[in-house]
């Protein structure tokens, strides 16, 4: 599918006007027109602004090719989530990363930070069996 045609596609079936698409991506209606006209292309800025705003891969948006064709596998919220080729999968989008995340990327360093934390605990937790240790034995 041209791109020309999967732009009108996808933007009809947001329900938005050429001037309402225009609007949210600071373009002229007359750009969007020929966009979808096949008289001119986009820059790759504004293509990928248009497959934010649309919330579509890239890939669907010039390509026409869906990657989520079949009904059974789960929606993708492109918000939180990018497609990354060399994975050949989706992966969260490193603004919205969570504990769990970060140690999976930094695999040494959370080892080394878990292991400065238990042996901080160990310290501290010995300090204090001494000190009570000592204070029992002074009276």
């Amino acid at each position: 599918m041209e791109f020309s045609t999967q732009l009108k596609k996808i933007r009809t079936e947001n329900g938005w006007t050429q001037d309402e698409l225009a609007e949210k991506l600071y373009v002229s209606r007359q750009a969007i027109s020929k966009w979808e006209s096949d008289d001119s292309v986009p820059d790759l800025n504004n293509l990928v602004k248009l497959a934010e705003i649309l919330n579509t891969p890239l890939d669907n948006l010039v390509l026409g090719n869906t990657i989520n064709s079949s009904s059974s596998n789960p929606k993708i919220d492109y918000s939180e989530f990018t497609y990354d080729p060399t994975k050949e999968k989706y992966v969260r989008k490193l603004g919205k990363m969570n504990l769990w995340d970060f140690l999976e990327q930094h695999k040494f360093m959370s080892t080394f930070y878990i292991i400065i934390a238990i042996s901080s605990f160990l310290f501290i937790f010995e300090h204090f069996i001494n000190l009570f240790m000592d204070i029992a034995t002074h009276n």
